[in-house]
């Protein structure tokens, strides 16, 4: 409840003590002087509520109960009802609002909440743990959610779900590349999206390079995928992948499951060369400390590497970051300009269900 004047905070607590102690709870209180009063009030059955009264006119109520059945929840519901009418009794129009938020479930056996690439907290509608299996690399989940279907969460980072085509699209080139007898590299991409996408377009062959053992990957919270990622993916996330991680060849594709830098290494070497690279290892850090973050060195390493095996008429895809990460991106930017080759670069924002941002 913010208030529109200073609270005079023992009003506050008198006038809603009898709420909870109506309920039963016993009382705790808490005075700092010119900062407030908190109470508590705990149940027998273990619930308890915190009032925090703040001088300055702001009123915070948090309840937490152990109750997950309906009647439990209708108790709760009745509670806050009362302390809304009683503190709109009190300050008699003097609220500037009532907010009131859902109740965050804790160590359900489903977990919802998955954080934003920019530190937001989302609540997603999921109801099924599909897979939940740890690699020798990271702990790989696919979750079903109502509206996105399944999702491929790694290590707490939602990679992607079914409903994300326009992720895949997108790094493809938004539908305005001509792949048809083109040779192409995919960096990463173990939910099989884009090597599904690419090959309904007819190259010439398609190289998917699945994992990448190095130091920087294992170390930082972006780890690359690995055969446990395609297995889950080939049996739960098919509305992405179709059928073309049940064979790691077919008639015009290739998957690879070694370390990308060294393959990327030995092809320039070879003079093998690409007209396309589709990075899709890792997302833009969100560190605005380039020169010492070790995931900013690997990303360059694979720009250059990538340099190497692309035609000179060859274009380069990659993934960026959510839009409000504003500095990592245009860091992200100032790299390019310290490729060994130049280079021109062009960038698109869409927007990916799953993900609730733009990315």
């Amino acid at each position: 409840f913010p208030l529109n004047l200073t609270a005079d905070c023992n009003a506050v607590l008198k006038a809603l003590q009898p709420i909870f102690q109506e309920q039963g709870m016993t009382e705790t209180v808490h005075n700092w002087e010119d900062h407030g009063y908190l109470a508590t009030y705990i149940k027998k059955n273990g619930s308890f509520a915190n009032l925090r009264i703040h001088p300055h006119g702001l009123v915070l109520v948090d309840l937490q109960s152990y109750n997950d059945h309906t009647k439990g929840r209708e108790e709760v519901d009745q509670l806050l009802n009362k302390v809304e009418e009683r503190m709109k009794e009190l300050f008699h129009g003097n609220i500037k609002r009532v907010k009131r938020l859902p109740a965050i479930l804790r160590g359900g056996v489903i977990d919802r909440y998955w954080p934003t690439a920019d530190g937001r907290l989302v609540e997603y509608d999921i109801d099924e743990v599909v897979y939940d299996e740890d690699s020798p690399f990271q702990n790989i989940k696919i979750l079903h959610s109502k509206q996105f279907g399944n999702i491929l969460i790694l290590s707490g980072d939602v990679n992607l779900a079914e409903s994300d085509l326009a992720y895949t699209q997108a790094i493809m080139g938004s539908g305005k590349e001509d792949y048809t007898g083109k040779e192409v590299l995919i960096l990463g991409g173990g939910d099989g999206g884009i090597l599904y996408e690419i090959v309904k377009l007819k190259p010439k062959m398609v190289t998917m390079v699945e994992i990448s053992f190095d130091k920087w990957l294992i170390i930082h919270f972006t780890l690359n995928i690995d055969q446990m990622v395609i297995d889950g993916c080939k049996k739960y996330m098919r509305k992405t992948c179709g059928d073309v991680l049940d064979n790691l060849k077919g008639e015009c594709y290739q998957v690879l499951i070694e370390d990308c830098i060294p393959v990327l290494k030995r092809y320039a070497k070879e003079g093998r060369m690409f007209d396309y690279v589709i990075n899709d290892l890792t997302a833009v850090p969100i560190s605005t400390s380039p020169e010492e973050d070790s995931t900013w060195e690997f990303l360059r390493l694979i720009l250059d590497l990538s340099m190497k095996v692309l035609k000179q008429d060859g274009k380069y895809f990659t993934q960026g970051n959510c839009i409000n990460l504003t500095d990592a991106l245009t860091l992200y930017e100032e790299q390019l300009s310290r490729l060994y080759c130049p280079v021109e670069f062009s960038k698109e924002t869409v927007c990916v269900p799953s993900y609730m941002e733009l990315y």
